[in-house]
């Protein structure tokens, strides 16, 4: 999340394929909620011994989803709900608690309330009541409240690791597997999907949901392109103050030219900042977090005091740099966001950069939305799970090919380096123009959310 809330200041199958009658919900207890479920690392789940009584070494299963980030513990957790078993997929060893924080706004918090998590969350993070906007020599700009600008607006800042860890933790002991890099994907006769692993384990399926992300192999495979990068990399860290840190809940931006910064308190001891710049390209990739934080320090060394302080309290290792990348949807020009039986949700179809903070919350929107359409269609056959694909394609691409614009056009803007346009937007465009409420309109949206019981 670089940033992720600056842009708040501008603007057929075959006839023979198998029966869905198996995915039909049935009705599922809710899980304990148990700190330990999911712990930091755990013994993966093997697949490999998942024998077919034939002797074929296929495992079978209705539905997999590839990833276990947002968008697909998210979306297997709605189906759960929904009485409709999942099996997740995780090429790594354990959740994938790199990164640092993100932002999440009403939208966001009205679907993790509908799975069941968001108050959970709440009590882990502090609601941010506003931001302030400052000049890179420490002038304020401009200071905006939330709930003034935006009826029932919501936001706080939330770390990737918990988000990740209270999802799963609501999921069945045996949803995820660890160690399931997917290696490659093919249609079979019958219109099902067989992924096969790197360690040699085939996995046979009627359903494939794509949640792997920016560089996904299943978007890769369905013919969709590489992201683009947009010119802008993105220095992410969290900082930590074991004796409380000393910050109010706002949001704190500061502007300079092709250069942007910002930070906001997420908990009592910890700060989540991030310093977002222009390049021609997105450079050698930098694991040292000695270097990163040097670096860092160096892009906003004269900059205000405070900002500093936030990076200089940051652990090295919490560090990351990223490029910034989206993909636009283009009407009859992109590929369909699904095909046969294997469908896209979150970053894997749709990755757009931070400047709106609407990547996790639409991954979040995309997840129940999918989830209600798809158990609505399993006791139908293929036919209806393939429209209700198409639903989901229509009813998402609405929504997310604006945002997508929107966001990098924002980011275009804030990024500018012509001084003149710099001190037209610090001196006239933030202190007197800008209104905070229509820029937050976008979080007014409510998808269609899941009835189940709890």
């Amino acid at each position: 999340m670089a940033g992720n809330s600056t842009a708040l200041l501008f603007l057929p199958q075959s006839a023979s394929s198998p029966s869905f009658q198996s995915l039909l919900p049935t009705r599922i207890s809710p899980q304990k909620k148990t700190a330990s479920r999911i712990p930091a690392r755990r013994k993966p789940t093997s697949l490999a011994r998942a024998d077919l009584a034939d002797g074929e070494n296929v495992r079978k299963e209705d539905i997999i989803i590839v990833g276990a980030g947002i968008a697909g513990l998210a979306t297997s957790l709605s189906l759960h709900r929904l009485g409709v078993r999942s099996l997740v997929l995780e090429q790594a060893e354990s959740l994938r608690i790199s990164g640092t924080s993100l932002t999440l706004f009403k939208n966001g918090w009205h679907v993790l309330d509908a799975i069941g998590v968001g108050d959970n969350l709440r009590r882990q993070f502090l609601e941010i009541q506003g931001m302030v906007i400052k000049s890179e020599d420490g002038r304020k700009l401009r200071s905006f409240t939330f709930k003034d600008e935006s009826v029932g607006q919501e936001v706080r800042a939330v770390e990737r690791r918990l988000l990740l860890e209270s999802v799963a933790n609501q999921l069945p002991a045996d949803t995820i597997c660890f160690s399931s890099r997917l290696a490659d994907i093919r249609r079979t006769e019958t219109g099902e999907t067989l992924l096969v692993l790197d360690d040699g384990t085939r996995l046979l399926t009627k359903i494939v949901i794509g949640c792997d992300g920016i560089r996904s192999p299943v978007a890769k495979w369905m013919g969709f392109s590489e992201p683009t990068y947009v010119g802008h990399c993105a220095f992410r860290g969290l900082a930590f103050y074991p004796n409380g840190q000393p910050f109010e809940p706002k949001l704190s931006y500061i502007y300079g030219r092709g250069l942007r910064a910002g930070f906001v308190p997420i908990s009592s001891t910890k700060v989540y900042w991030f310093i977002c710049f222009n390049s021609p390209s997105p450079g050698p990739k930098i694991t040292d977090p000695d270097v990163l934080k040097k670096q860092a320090q160096e892009l906003v060394r004269n900059w205000p005091s405070e900002l500093l302080d936030v990076i200089e309290s940051t652990p090295d290792n919490t560090i990351i740099k990223t490029p910034l990348v989206d993909r636009w949807l283009w009407p009859g020009v992109s590929p369909s966001v699904s095909t046969g039986g294997v469908v896209l949700v979150g970053d894997a179809w749709h990755p757009m950069t931070p400047n709106l903070g609407q990547g996790a919350c639409c991954a979040l929107e995309d997840a129940v939305v999918l989830a209600g359409k798809l158990a609505g269609a399993l006791g139908g056959g293929p036919q209806h799970v393939e429209e209700a694909f198409k639903e989901y394609g229509r009813e998402r691409w609405a929504r997310i090919f604006p945002l997508t614009a929107r966001a990098n056009l924002v980011g275009s803007l804030l990024q500018w380096e012509n001084p003149v346009g710099c001190a037209i937007r610090n001196n006239i465009v933030i202190p007197k123009l800008v209104r905070l409420g229509p820029l937050l309109e976008h979080t007014n949206y409510e998808c269609e959310l899941l009835k189940y019981n709890a």
